[in-house]
């Protein structure tokens, strides 16, 4: 039988919410549509974009915390059983790492606790010395030593960096797949989170762990991973190899979240350039009431009729690299190349006041 190419896939999976509002009204909120990731043993993907752009449903969707409204699942290839043996199952194989290190360990209890019950769940045949030299191995794999010191204490008596390693070391005992990090570091000190990306790449390295990593962070994403994709207001908008997707992004969104990040060549006359306009760009829209058309279109300078009108197709560019833009169907990609998104905002600002 032959080996599926992907160890996970989610496929045009879209999560709604009912929400009740004032006076007993209920609205739907969108939080994510028709999103597809895929991964590969031993790829690290990153998943970026601003609060609310449904990064992290879509990963609790992958970690089957939330079912999808529509759209499949596929753990190598098949789709995953309603069971509570076949969720067992699954969990045994894909493991989320939480943002919040703190709120995802039980604080009534020591480093040890948790480990060994993580450990009697998934690895039922292992006697109480096995659980207890697998837990040394755990901790001393994410580099917490003396593992023994470390497994006596509590999590309040340890420092953030410290806390997320014990996460770490508790997905890794159920011998995971995969695993779905949710902005894994950035509760953390600056100081540690290097360290922290170092060691992720490590145990894919060593595991062939596929890891799903989910940032704001353009720098740490090209830093770790193999491929981004782009989410905006629920959907994915863009995806590729991180130097093709950094180096000349095919989306105005992408463009303007790596225009904004730091950049130390970039000077303080450049940056106050690229913020000049921020104000007329807005806030992303409601996920009740999403724009028709391209959900960017309000805040894009590059927006043309068809925007707000229709949905943008999926262009592939090639290697992999696909954008949703109708720029590229319109055959006016080049824009975007050609001027950046400060300059762009300026010139349709002038356009519009023309126009008045």
């Amino acid at each position: 039988m032959e080996r599926p190419e992907y160890v996970l896939e989610a496929r045009d999976v879209s999560k709604h919410f009912t929400v009740r509002g004032p006076l007993g009204r209920t609205s739907v909120v969108r939080a994510v549509e028709d999103a597809t990731v895929s991964l590969k043993p031993g790829q690290i993907l990153a998943l970026v974009g601003e609060s609310g752009s449904g990064k992290t449903t879509l990963a609790r969707m992958l970690a089957r915390f939330h079912e999808p409204t529509r759209g499949e699942i596929l753990l190598r290839g098949e789709p995953i059983g309603g069971s509570r043996r076949a969720q067992r199952a699954y969990h045994s194989e894909v493991q989320l790492i939480f943002q919040d290190p703190f709120g995802s360990l039980n604080p009534l209890h020591r480093v040890r606790y948790n480990l060994d019950r993580a450990l009697r769940l998934h690895q039922p045949r292992l006697t109480a010395a096995g659980r207890e030299q697998r837990m040394t191995e755990l901790l001393e794999r994410v580099s917490l030593t003396p593992a023994a010191e470390i497994a006596a204490k509590f999590p309040h008596e340890l420092s953030g960096g410290q806390r997320q390693r014990v996460v770490i070391a508790r997905a890794l005992a159920v011998e995971p797949k995969v695993l779905l990090g949710d902005e894994p570091i950035s509760m953390l000190d600056v100081s540690i989170r290097l360290e922290m990306l170092n060691l992720l790449q490590r145990l894919r390295t060593e595991d062939g762990l596929a890891l799903l990593y989910i940032t704001h962070d353009i720098a740490g994403a090209r830093y770790l991973c193999d491929e981004i994709a782009v989410m905006y207001a629920g959907q994915m908008v863009e995806s590729g190899p991180k130097e093709e997707v950094i180096a000349a992004p095919q989306h105005p969104y992408t463009k303007l979240l790596i225009e904004s990040s730091p950049d130390p060549e970039r000077g303080v006359g450049d940056r106050d350039q690229l913020f000049a306009g921020a104000d007329e760009l807005g806030e992303p829209p409601s996920l009740i009431d999403p724009p028709t058309g391209c959900r960017f279109h309000p805040r894009c300078p590059f927006a043309m009729r068809e925007c707000a009108v229709e949905a943008p197709p999926r262009t592939e560019l090639g290697g992999g690299h696909w954008a949703k833009c109708w720029l590229h169907a319109k055959g006016r990609a080049g824009e975007l190349a050609e001027t950046t998104h400060a300059a762009a905002t300026a010139a349709r600002r002038e356009t519009l006041q023309g126009a008045s």
